[in-house]
């Protein structure tokens, strides 16, 4: 009796195992995706990247509000890129994208790291063959977009993803709303400061603190710092060093800072605005509201640094 129990088991667990491994593919075959849920799928899958090295989320990682944690992001060769990662976040709204805004819409956004050889190396022709080949993605994008595989429906599909990467649920935001203990007093303190005396609105403005603009914080001096910036795409020298204004939600998590991530910590960043000529010498085009010392005492640094921290979004808090 004892055996025979003991076979029924093991066969029991066989068939279990076999109607699993056997059922699972079709599964993921038979899954019924929204087109934003698809371009997530794609956003996380290497089968982007020429040599399947990386995906965009090997760039963009979720846990930093889809920005980098690394100074310089490697691409799909291993090549270190010449600028940061920019958090993904709150860019719905967005009418330029890139640090030197080479592109006008983020489905133009998502095709740049897509075909630039450093980066994913993998021209949208070549991404189009390589899904159309594939049996579940080319089954999702029939059933999606009720058309085989092609390169609109690939952009569309992940720039629809990064529009829900929306983020509202902040300490900031619960502050707005009422509730006067959601930020801490330096927080409080600091939003006076950051929209006075620290003078950060002036770029940082609505709500995601962007006034989508560009402007040359003096992160230029052609010697040590030779990154143009915007220069590059329109030769107009008037946009020598200049950057495009990024939006502050969650910049907590998204060290380091800048283009050239030259800041390792939000209160650099501070000190920096404070007091510019100690950080980057002979500076070009520095914009003119730059053009003197902010004045903030120690305290009054920290204070602004505690309200941008109150700016992330609880997903991205620390536990």
């Amino acid at each position: 009796m004892f055996r025979t129990r003991k076979y029924l088991m093991v066969l029991l667990s066989a068939v279990v195992f076999i109607f699993t491994v056997a059922f699972q593919p079709q599964k993921e075959k038979n899954e019924v995706l929204t087109k934003e849920q698809l371009g997530e799928k794609l956003f996380f899958d290497p089968i982007l990247s020429k040599g399947m090295a990386i995906s965009c989320a090997s760039c963009h990682i979720p846990d930093f509000a889809f920005a980098d944690s690394a100074a310089f992001s490697k691409g799909d060769k291993g090549t270190l890129l010449p600028r940061n990662s920019p958090s993904l976040t709150n860019l719905s709204g967005r009418t330029e994208f890139f640090w030197d805004g080479r592109a006008s819409s983020l489905e133009e956004q998502v095709l740049g790291p897509l075909s630039a050889r450093d980066e994913m190396d993998l021209p949208i022709d070549d991404a189009v063959e390589r899904l159309r080949k594939n049996d579940f993605y080319s089954a999702a994008f029939q059933r999606i977009f009720k058309s085989e595989v092609n390169s609109k429906n690939v952009l569309s599909a992940i720039a629809s993803f990064e529009r829900t990467l929306e983020t509202t649920n902040t300490p900031y935001d619960r502050y707005l709303d009422g509730d006067d203990k959601a930020m801490s007093p330096s927080a409080i303190r600091g939003r006076i400061l950051f929209i006075g005396k620290a003078n950060c609105s002036t770029c940082h403005s609505g709500e995601d603190f962007t006034a989508d603009r560009f402007k040359s914080i003096g992160l230029f001096n052609g010697r040590e710092l030779t990154d143009p910036g915007r220069f590059k795409i329109t030769s107009d020298s008037s946009h020598i060093g200049v950057f495009k204004i990024p939006g502050l939600r969650n910049v907590a998590v998204t060290a380091p800072y800048m283009h050239n991530a030259m800041f390792k910590s939000l209160r650099q960043v501070v000190e920096y605005y404070n007091t510019p000529d100690k950080f980057v010498k002979n500076s070009i085009n520095r914009d003119l509201s730059l053009g003197s010392s902010l004045n903030l005492s120690e305290g009054e640094i920290d204070d602004v640094v505690a309200f941008l921290e109150a700016l992330t979004d609880d997903r991205f808090r620390k536990k």
